[in-house]
């Protein structure tokens, strides 16, 4: 429904009209119910249960059952990401497993998980233990045999020398070596085990000291890392024997080992035996390979089929969590055994969930049907505005300055255009904008499948702006175009130059020297103005003046959206004490000015308009003289000027006395509120609230409504001129683009061109391309947007935009995320 002032061309700037609903449904029914309104996604609910903790409510139970579920899919996806597995992405069936056949079905995977990984884990850890153990043999064995024959070496040597001396100590010294006791001869122990080569230098200091010398350390480091069996990882180890002698320095040495992390292992003295358990090593090391590869076999398959449903059994946890949580929502009524919900949904969709009711009773076999009615409220709706994948990026650049009012005008309608459009004025080059284009095109083209994959965050960013992308892109080719623009070499698309040298002097290509010899270039700025000593000043002319006259244009548009409010929302006071003002102040002003540019291009003149417009002010009496654009021009400045002074207090005097009128007849009780029953009638009592703010059981201010009202005039004409002159940004940063585009091409590209070496060249180019694509196609792109976005949310949705209402958040499947809360 509209106000009556409204056209109905206009509703496309309008929200969704909204209705308050209240559902009684069965209890038997209300599952199936809400999973049917869930796929609708047309109905916001209201929590009538907010004084309730959520342990109070009636399905916690419920939701603790999915968040367990929730947890297990979670268990199950890390262990996927750790095989290397991914859940498959191929559009499925719908599931046909209930959540109790799921719940039992998740936690006997889960079980089966735990008890492979278990089982893995301690294979593994024998067989690393089996494979640290093979290098303790190995190395150990090979210290023991080189030992053995330097021993064997120097007890010939020993025996040649003794038998070669002929002294007569000899016989008594060896009498005396063969008398000694056996029993009182010195037993010298050895541990072997590996430790982490980084700790080896610290293990043999502290066995030096805690034995104060009395043991020998021999170390060799293994060739390549192994898998430390306690912490899994890959660790470069040194294979060591440390001899030793006494029980005491055995324990201190036992000590140090376990303080050090080193693993010990036991290793026989006698040559067979060594011989032997190094076969018995290998062997079972073969044994359990090839049995931990048949259970990561039998983990993967079991993964695999995991996998194939894990979407399914994902999204049924959290269809039945969202659809329990929605119920929680709900007033149990114990006696009549029904739910009573209430919430907000388009006009439009009423048919639509009457549907879904009565499906959901048939289907559910109840024996009575849902009750769906239509309440009367002042409670201030939602806004609602249907989108699609192209105007949702747009819609949402409004959102992020405020959620329109209900049915308020939406300046989202006219950011498609307008938020582009004044990108490309500040971006204007159609070299860069094919670049940019051709970019955003490949996440058009590829949009599907990316929108499956997780994107950083810029990539994110860029993905779900790509149609404004594209379309800033588009309009930047235009401007450029306009501009005549290619990385700021100007080039003779649409034809030869209007202009041509008079003489072979003009060089340098002045205005002095140039004469037009041809018709004038059909399309955007002559190739011949660049280059020259003329082209700053006429850019800067032509750039700042269509700055003005695309900034006015947008004002008046806004004012105009705050005149369609208005007259949407039956408040007359608005349309001729704010609309009709604010028209005439600006456009006395900065409307004449925009006339005037206008006009002094389509005649050629060279009045200064800086002159005009100062003294239209300082002294409007006095003749123009050689700035008159015009006949009758001094006539209109002071019709203009006098319709701009009376437009301050018009603005200012008259809503305060009105209001004041409207609130004293009410009291007299010669005013009554219309009591009719319709949406309608609400709808304005609700959205225009201005007008009777001050209700029946309040005191009204005079001074205070006077005052805010001083503050709005004093803001409006201030912000007259300031907004204005914010909207020669549009100028500033198109100059300063191109002439940061001229300063890359002709320092760095044409410097490099111009040494005649390969290597320069090559060199100049990459230069020019890094510093285009970092500069000017990232740094510049991001400023003009941001630039682009201050126009859009202060200079022109302050005129007519409120931006305080609150987003339409419907109960539906499609937006159920996948984190989980």
């Amino acid at each position: 429904m509209r106000g009556e002032g409204c056209c109905p061309t206009m509703d496309l700037m309008r929200s969704e009209e909204m209705q308050l609903v209240q559902i009684i449904i069965p209890i038997e029914s209300s599952h199936l119910t809400l999973s049917y309104l869930g796929d609708l996604g047309l109905l916001q609910f209201k929590d009538l249960n907010a004084d309730k903790s959520p342990f109070q409510r009636t399905y916690a139970t419920q939701i603790k059952r999915c968040g367990e579920m929730a947890r297990k899919l979670r268990y199950l996806k890390e262990q996927m990401v750790k095989a290397g597995i991914a859940p498959s992405s191929l559009p499925q069936a719908p599931p046909k497993l209930d959540l109790d056949d799921l719940e039992i079905t998740l936690g006997e995977m889960e079980a089966e998980l735990i008890e492979v990984n278990a089982n893995s884990e301690k294979l593994k850890r024998t067989y690393n233990e089996l494979l640290e153990y093979n290098h303790v043999l190995q190395k150990a064995g090979e210290f023991f045999h080189t030992a053995q024959r330097s021993a064997v070496a120097q007890q010939r040597e020993s025996e040649g020398q003794q038998s070669a001396e002929s002294s007569l100590e000899s016989p008594l010294l060896h009498e005396q070596e063969m008398s000694t006791d056996p029993s009182k001869q010195v037993k010298v122990g050895f541990i072997s085990g590996l430790v982490p080569k980084e700790k080896a230098m610290a293990f043999e200091r502290i066995l030096f000291r805690a034995t104060r010398g009395n043991m020998f350390l021999r170390q060799e480091p293994v060739d390549t890392p192994v898998t430390d069996p306690v912490s899994g990882e890959k660790v470069t180890k040194n294979v060591f024997v440390v001899f030793f002698s006494g029980e005491r320095a055995k324990t201190k040495i036992l000590k140090i080992c376990e303080a050090f992390g080193a693993n010990r292992y036991p290793f026989p003295e006698e040559f067979g035996k060594q011989l032997q358990a190094l076969e018995e090593v290998s062997g079972r090391t073969k044994e359990l390979k090839t049995t931990i590869d048949l259970g990561l076999l039998h983990r993967d398959s079991i993964l695999k089929n995991i996998a194939s449903q894990y979407e399914q059994w994902s999204y049924l946890v959290r269809k039945e969590k969202s659809i329990y949580h929605t119920l929680n929502m709900l007033s149990l009524d114990v006696t009549k055994k029904c739910l009573v919900a209430e919430g907000w949904s388009p006009v439009f969709a009423a048919s639509k969930i009457k549907d879904a009711l009565h499906r959901a009773t048939l289907d559910s076999n109840s024996q009575v049907g849902s009750i769906f009615q239509v309440l009367q409220t002042k409670e201030a709706p939602p806004t609602y505005f249907q989108t699609n994948k192209f105007t949702t990026a747009f819609q949402e650049i409004v959102d992020a300055y405020g959620v329109a009012k209900y049915r308020e005008a939406n300046p989202g309608v006219f950011t498609v255009v307008t938020f582009p459009f004044l990108f490309a004025v500040m971006f204007g080059d159609w070299g860069h904008g094919i670049c940019l284009f051709l970019c955003t095109l490949i996440l058009i083209i590829r949009e599907k499948k990316l929108s499956s994959q997780k994107l950083g965050d810029i990539m994110e960013m860029m993905f779900g702006g790509r149609y404004v992308i594209i379309m800033m892109s588009i309009f930047s080719i235009y401007t450029g175009l306009i501009y005549n623009e290619f990385f700021s070499v100007p080039f003779e698309l649409f034809g030869k130059s209007a202009y041509a040298c008079r003489d072979p002097s003009c060089s340098d290509a002045t205005t002095a020297g140039l004469i037009k010899v041809r018709r004038t270039y059909p399309f955007g700025v002559d190739p011949e103005w660049h280059g020259s000593r003329s082209e700053l000043p006429f850019l800067n002319s032509l750039k700042m003046k269509m700055s003005i006259l695309l900034g006015v244009a947008q004002m008046n548009l806004g004012i105009i959206l705050s005149y369609f409010n208005a007259k949407f929302f039956r408040n007359s006071i608005n349309v001729w004490y704010q609309f009709v003002p604010q028209l005439i102040f600006l456009n006395s002003l900065f409307g004449y000015l925009s006339v005037l540019i206008i006009v002094k291009w389509c005649t050629g003149s060279t009045a200064d308009l800086y002159h005009v417009m100062i003294y239209m002010f300082l002294s409007p009496t006095d003749d123009l003289g050689e700035n008159q654009l015009f006949p009758g021009q001094k006539t209109l400045q002071l019709v203009l000027l006098l319709l701009a002074l009376v437009s301050v207090p018009w603005m200012l005097i008259p809503k305060p006395l009105l209001l004041k009128k409207q609130h004293e007849q009410r009291h007299q009780g010669h005013e009554y509120t219309a009591l009719e029953s319709t949406d309608e009638s609400v709808e304005i009592e609700q959205v225009s609230h201005e007008n009777n703010s001050h209700g029946h059981g309040e005191e009204f201010e005079f001074s205070e409504v006077f005052v805010h009202q001083l503050i709005h005039t004093i803001e409006f004409v201030l912000g007259a001129v300031s907004n204005t002159a914010s909207y020669l940004r549009l100028w500033a940063l198109s100059l300063a683009h191109s002439e940061l585009s001229a300063v890359f091409y002709e320092k760095v590209l044409l410097l490099a061109w111009g040494f005649n070496n390969v290597v320069i060249l090559i060199v100049g180019i990459i230069v020019f391309i890094f510093a285009t694509i970092g500069v000017l196609l990232v740094m510049e792109t991001l400023s003009a947007f941001l630039h682009a976005l201050r126009l859009h949310w202060v200079e022109f949705q302050n005129k007519f935009y409120e931006g305080d209402g609150y987003k339409f958040a419907p109960f539906s499947f499609a937006l159920i995320s996948e984190e989980e809360e």
